[in-house]
């Protein structure tokens, strides 16, 4: 997995049909996506309960790039183990779900994977900065987390705060909730290189019919380059 900050488009499975997730995994990367994004919840960080390290396993043999998961979930440290035996490439944990976020991201890079640090809205740039050093990518939340399809919420001061404090560093900036083609331009114009997309990439096709997936992926990257 090398760095480049190309956009990259990475579809969150929450979005697909629960009882298809390899087919959909499948069918999204060859309809262009990048990265595939597994959001795991556990009903206690967040109001919701997805699915956890057994699914990202099962899905693994049918993702041929990036295996991007997001864990909402506290704690995180007893579970690095498990995603990575399940063949996680990116492993992400939120600034706010326990007190040794350090530890975690030593732990999360120690198992062999890159290691990810998600921000939720209320949390300001700033309670990342002693952490740039030891992290892949920063995850930008704009939405409250816990669902899929919420409406965006403008964190594009807080991109471009972070896009300064990262400078040349190998760090992607990951956002995560409400991208489509409109929110899509703000979000790269401020410094994002990594997009999540749910319901604008799924909406309008399936695994029978796929082709709606590609038309969903190159909106959102022709409205990358605006």
């Amino acid at each position: 997995m090398s760095f480049d900050r190309t956009v990259k488009i990475a579809p969150s499975i929450l979005a697909s049909d629960f009882a298809n997730f390899g087919a959909e995994c499948a069918a999204v990367e060859a309809q262009g996506a990048d990265w595939i994004h597994v959001d795991v919840m556990d009903g206690h960080f967040v109001p919701n309960i997805t699915f956890g390290a057994a699914t990202c396993a099962a899905i693994r043999p049918h993702i041929k790039g990036v295996m991007d998961v997001h864990l909402m979930i506290a704690p995180v440290d007893p579970y690095i183990d498990d995603f990575a035996k399940a063949g996680a490439d990116v492993l992400t944990a939120h600034v706010e779900a326990g007190p040794h976020i350090h530890r975690t991201l030593q732990a999360i890079r120690g198992a062999g994977m890159k290691a990810g640090v998600a921000l939720n809205p209320g949390t300001p740039a700033e309670a990342v900065s002693e952490l740039l050093d030891m992290v892949d990518l920063v995850c930008v939340m704009t939405v409250n987390p816990g669902f899929g399809g919420q409406k965006f919420i403008d964190m594009t001061s807080k991109i471009r705060a972070l896009r300064a404090m990262i400078g040349d560093r190998p760090v992607h900036i990951e956002i995560d909730g409400g991208v489509d083609p409109t929110t899509t331009p703000l979000v790269v114009d401020a410094g994002a290189d990594v997009l999540v997309a749910g319901s604008a990439v799924f909406r309008g096709g399936s695994v029978a019919n796929p082709a709606p997936y590609g038309d969903n992926i190159r909106a959102i990257r022709v409205a990358a380059q605006q």
